[in-house]
């Protein structure tokens, strides 16, 4: 441990990873466990955008790659852009990455240095925190419960602005939540954010395509916002793409520069094969894309449904978007298991759940809500019903 470097050990592992993980470990000793930790769809990648990834390899796609991505790439996305989100980012203002993971590693590693504030609203997504860490900058979270449909106000993101603020990061449709801004609630956020020249806004916009209520609105799309919103999105929710690992930024000319010098030094730029799967994913047909959606809401309702017959379970609402929920669990905090241990946080309910009831949750402590338990409902209703009767059952084994 001496020699590894302080900014590593500073940094905590992925609890999404680990319980699946976990999970993984569990199954190999051949329980039958229901994964419901980590958030990838369980389609498999549309047929024409396969056909597109073997005719790359078939026309020889096979050399080092642009850093910031192949250009036809980048103008599938600029277009995209354009004409589902209504904003103007040139293909020089967008940089391809290794999944949007990178991209918003890129982005912090590229505008944050040491004591620099990120106002991130929480329940988020585990790895912004450590991004932040990474870079040396400081996390301001702010917790917005379900009270709140777990999006921050404006009075609220106004009071945590410091003349350190450099960013404010959000992802919406939300993980681990489901929650979507409205185009309301963005103006009041940008009507604040107006006041403050210097702040950067990263918009997490992958989960975009996967939402209930039509199409959400890119705070990009702010005439006040121009040149100083980043947006993030990528393949991997939308086309069922994860393993391809593509996504992309999208940014003032500057920032995008700077990611593409950060990136020309580590990853260089990413899979000459995934780029043009890519390609073909947003210059072809988005049927695929509706009917996986389609599928996700029915899923949704299903999960929710359930939840609300679980006994120290709370769901005010169903989520608007992604393929999340995130109940309330506080009720189940100090009764006991059978063998007499105390369950005293949300760490223990997701590990009670998987080790009794071989579920795999996410406990909402690395969300930083530590009330609460994520599960993901992107796999098949089958195994949604059968988890869910799982978990209400092992609950009940519970003691006062």
């Amino acid at each position: 441990m001496e020699n590894l470097s302080a900014r590593l050990c500073a940094l905590s592992p992925s609890a999404t990873l680990a319980m699946s993980q976990k999970s993984q470990e569990l199954k190999s000793q051949g329980l039958d466990i229901i994964n419901l930790s980590v958030g990838e769809p369980d389609f498999f990648t549309p047929d024409h955008i396969k056909e597109a990834a073997k005719k790359a390899v078939d026309d020889n796609f096979s050399f080092y790659t642009p850093v910031p991505g192949y250009m036809s790439l980048r103008e599938a996305i600029s277009r995209k852009l354009k004409s589902e989100n209504g904003v103007d980012f040139s293909p020089a203002q967008i940089v391809v990455g290794n999944g949007a993971k990178q991209e918003i590693c890129n982005v912090i590693l590229s505008i944050v240095d040491k004591g620099d504030e990120v106002i991130i609203p929480t329940p988020a997504w585990v790895s912004y925190f450590e991004m932040v860490k990474l870079a040396e900058g400081v996390n301001v979270p702010f917790l917005c419960g379900q009270e709140q449909d777990f999006k921050i106000l404006p009075h609220q993101l106004e009071s945590l602005i410091t003349p350190r603020t450099k960013a404010f990061l959000f992802c919406s449709p939300s993980n681990p939540t489901g929650a979507i801004y409205t185009k309301e609630e963005l103006a009041a956020i940008v009507e604040v954010l107006a006041k403050y020249s210097k702040i950067i806004v990263i918009a997490d916009e992958i989960y975009e395509h996967i939402c209930y209520s039509g199409q959400p609105t890119s705070i990009a799309s702010f005439p006040e916002m121009k040149d100083r919103v980043v947006i993030i999105n990528g393949v991997s929710k939308a086309y069922a793409m994860t393993g391809w690992r593509i996504g992309f930024c999208a940014a003032p000319a500057y920032i995008a520069k700077a990611v593409s010098k950060l990136q020309s030094q580590y990853t260089s730029g990413c899979s000459s094969i995934a780029q043009k799967a890519a390609e073909a994913a947003y210059n072809g047909p988005q049927d695929c894309v509706e009917e996986m959606r389609q599928e996700f809401e029915r899923r949704r309702d299903l999960i929710c449904s359930a939840v609300q017959d679980i006994p120290g379970f709370r769901l005010d609402k169903k989520p608007s978007g992604a393929f999340y929920i995130f109940p309330d669990v506080s009720a189940l905090f100090g009764k006991q298991t059978p063998d007499g241990k105390v369950i005293a946080n949300a760490d223990d309910v997701a590990m009670y759940l998987l080790e009794t009831g071989h579920v795999a949750g996410v406990s909402g402590e690395a969300f930083g809500d530590p009330s609460c338990i994520r599960f993901s409902y992107a796999t098949s209703q089958a195994k949604i019903s059968e988890a869910m009767r799982r978990v209400k059952e092992a609950l009940a084994k519970l003691r006062p």
